[in-house]
């Protein structure tokens, strides 16, 4: 018995004096299974050294350190140089348990100190933190850390993890992640995990399990600096929102989501918003059963050239408002197989495709649609476009409609219902060359014509003039 005592309280002397336990030199087998014991309840221990010869000598079960390790896992950063006159913070590392982090700062080979700040005048180069296994959300781990330039996860095992939104939101100054061994198959939530990363250049993700994750939302939105993204691993099958998933990547090239069969996706607004580098998309099972917001998907994408949208199942989507708006280089769009019962704004979905020659949108259900404003805004190569099955009865605005269809020589919308219109204000604007336009009839409930043919030619306007009597003078200024 007096020797279990004595074990003990050198053990507790051992924890007390030190942060790292070299325990190759300790001879007896009952003090290493004490010391094994101890080890969930020591949350300062950082490093266990194993002497090999002593580990076969005394026969350790090595599973004795690996569950040590799944109670405490390591975090390394590496820091920039402090610029803050305040200080860096890490706020959020020890907001909601702060008995379950540990952060202990390198400075300059002195004494550890625990604490959750850095003074403006230290030059820490390195921190650990290390994380109790009770923390399952890492939401907003590192949250505005802006002094963070690297991450490694390298001595990090963990499985029950099931939240990192915000993880790295606006680490701006952080340019490398080692995910090494990171285990996210019980993660539910992966949005703004990496927005506002914008040094961040490249990212391998391929260890990821997604197949729990719902939430994708605004994930690499911002992510300025990331020209590649290998995401063929991603398993999309429960997430439910990806608005602005991508949104202003602006150095992304190439981006290949086959694998992304988005069966309970909802939102794909913003999905693609900005990514003006990206030329070169493949979504061939790109799934859509189920989405509704489909508003600013493809925004400003403008060096794509083609779209192969055949997978898209549109049946319940009901706002495409900018959908491609200033998708410049697209030179063809194919959109046949598009399902727009439910759609209800199709304003400025066209706006800025100044490439495109030919719109064939004969499909289109458009009894829904209240705005049109816009629709074709700047479609300055547009020659030929078929609108014959339009249903324009609860459409309220066409305010800027053509606006800057240059090239567009005939046009026959005689067929659209003008019961519900109130704005037609520069819908032809700077069409120079336009010269056959079939139109409803204009009632009074239209309150505003201006400028409805303003830019377009002389001859132009007098015919239109002369055929159509009823149209105020306003249009023509």
């Amino acid at each position: 018995m007096g020797s279990k005592i004595e074990s003990s309280k050198r053990i507790n002397k051992l924890f007390q004096t030190k942060n790292k336990c070299d325990i190759g030199n300790i001879k007896s087998k009952y003090i290493i299974q004490i010391l094994f014991q101890y080890l969930p309840k020591k949350r300062s221990l950082e490093i266990i050294k194993y002497n090999k010869r002593s580990q076969l000598k005394l026969d350790i079960n090595i599973n004795n350190y690996k569950e040590y390790s799944q109670e405490y896992s390591t975090i390394e950063i590496e820091l920039l140089t402090i610029k803050n006159k305040n200080g860096i913070f890490f706020n959020y590392l020890n907001k909601d348990a702060k008995s379950y982090y540990h952060i202990y700062f390198d400075n300059n080979g002195k004494e550890e100190i625990q604490r959750n700040y850095i003074n403006e005048k230290e030059k820490v180069k390195k921190i650990k933190i290390i994380i109790d296994n009770k923390i399952k959300s890492f939401n907003n781990l590192f949250k505005d850390c802006m002094c963070i330039e690297s991450i490694s996860f390298n001595k990090f095992i963990r499985n029950n993890i099931d939240d990192m939104s915000g993880m790295f939101f606006n680490n701006n100054q952080l340019k490398e992640i080692n995910f090494y061994n990171f285990d996210t198959s019980n993660v539910t939530s992966m949005s703004t995990m990496f927005n506002s990363c914008s040094s961040l250049q490249k990212l391998d993700l391929s260890n990821f399990n997604t197949n729990k994750v719902i939430k994708m939302s605004n994930m690499f939105n911002g992510c300025l600096s990331l020209n590649e993204l290998n995401l063929s691993n991603f398993n999309t099958r429960n997430v439910k929102e990806m608005n602005d998933m991508f949104c202003n990547c602006i150095s992304l090239i190439k981006l290949k989501l086959s694998n992304f069969t988005n069966d309970s996706v909802m939102y794909m607004n913003n999905l693609f918003f900005g990514c003006n580098s990206l030329n070169e998309i493949v979504l061939s099972n790109f799934g859509t059963n189920n989405v509704i917001q489909m508003s600013y998907m493809f925004s400003g994408c403008s060096s794509l050239k083609e779209i192969n949208l055949s997978s898209f199942k549109t049946s319940k989507l009901a706002n495409m408002k900018a959908m491609f708006f200033g998708c410049s280089s697209l030179n063809e769009l194919n959109l046949s197989n598009f399902n727009t019962h439910y759609v209800q704004d199709l304003s400025y979905t066209f706006s800025g495709c100044s490439s495109l020659k030919e719109l064939d949108l004969s499909n289109f259900n458009t009894s829904q649609v209240k705005n049109m404003k816009d629709m074709f805004y700047g479609c300055s190569s547009l020659i030929k476009i078929n609108l014959s099955n339009f249903n324009t009865i609860q459409v309220t605005s066409m305010k800027d409609m053509f606006f800057g269809c240059s090239s567009l020589k005939e046009l026959n919308i005689a067929h659209f219902n003008t019961n519900s219109l109130i704005s037609m204000n520069y819908m032809f604007h700077r069409c120079i060359s336009l010269n056959e336009l079939n139109l409803p009839f204009i009632g009074n409930n239209v309150t505003d014509l201006s400028y409805m043919f303003s830019e377009c030619t002389n001859e132009f306007k007098n015919k239109i003039r002369n055929k159509y009597g009823n149209i105020r003078d306003e249009a023509f200024y």
